[in-house]
């Protein structure tokens, strides 16, 4: 699968790489092979660092927006940066056979750990994952509780509260068309028009051609599965996200999680992560994941 025409296949391909160029010099890229299909990795950090495992958000987002925080996390960190599989990126799908439920989703990310090997040296990985990243690492942990030392959200979606209803109708014409100018329009309006870095927005443009296949979704987690769950948990969530009320989600998830620190970032808003404020993030986030 790939671009719909070879020319956007051209101009995706080079606004990756672009963004790729601001990871650490060592970084590597390996596939792993899954019962859904090839996921891409981008990997940088020590061969003896703690396994960290980062998922991107849905939409036009891949392993590449982590660029501002790859070289904080990886002195310390063997990082593992994933591609999601079906979105936009250099994971492969296999034909007929994409991800269809929650169950699928932990199915593919338990045959990730497997074939990278992350848990082969230690007894637990830490997983971390921005909006649709962080829906699907909080049910990963839950799933698979042995697995995971620490767990940071950043922003999640869907995990303790639903999508305001502006948030949704600005997306919607993106949603329905996706086109670059769409991309960028609702980026814009989300991020109250903070400069954004180029070769990112460039990157989310790049990727309204892509023919993705049709995101997992489903329910929250049940509160009383969340109030079980005994990883560590760093909830960040940006102070000026037009995705959902900030403080509804920080006050539920601090009813149900037994282990939870939780930060609202000012000034920031929900698709301006990871990316943005990368010095305060990443004291957040080195601090969190060392202790």
């Amino acid at each position: 699968m790939g671009i719909r025409s070879p020319y956007d296949r051209d101009r995706f391909e080079s606004a990756y790489d672009k963004v790729m160029a601001k990871w650490p010099e060592d970084r590597e890229a390996v596939t792993v092979p899954t019962p859904f299909g090839e996921t891409y990795v981008n990997v940088c950090g020590p061969a003896d660092g703690r396994p960290l495992v980062l998922l991107p958000g849905g939409g036009g987002a891949t392993s590449a927006s982590w660029y501002a925080q790859a070289a904080q996390l990886a002195p310390a960190h063997r990082v593992h940066a994933v591609d999601l599989i079906g979105f936009p990126g250099r994971s492969v799908p296999l034909v007929g056979r994409r991800p269809r439920t929650v169950a699928d989703l932990t199915a593919w990310l338990d045959a990730l750990l497997d074939g990278l090997g992350v848990t082969s040296m230690t007894p637990a990985v830490d997983l971390g994952g921005h909006s649709y990243g962080g829906w699907i690492a909080l049910h990963y942990a839950l799933h698979a509780p042995d697995r995971v030392r620490r767990l940071f959200l950043l922003d999640p979606t869907q995990c303790f509260a639903g999508f305001e209803t502006a948030y949704l109708l600005h997306a919607l014409p993106m949603l329905l068309r996706p086109t670059a100018r769409r991309v960028r329009a609702f980026l814009e309006w989300e991020t109250g028009g903070v400069p954004l870095d180029p070769d990112w927005l460039r990157l989310q443009e790049a990727g309204a051609g892509f023919p993705s296949v049709k995101p997992v979704t489903g329910p929250r987690p049940a509160p009383d599965a969340l109030r079980g769950l005994n990883a560590s948990v760093l909830l960040l969530l940006a102070g000026s996200s037009r995705t959902y009320d900030t403080h509804l989600v920080a006050a539920r998830a601090g009813d149900v999680l037994p282990h939870v620190e939780t930060d609202i970032l000012p000034d920031v808003s929900h698709h301006a992560l990871p990316h943005a404020a990368p010095e305060r993030l990443g004291r957040h986030l080195t601090g969190f994941l060392g202790s």
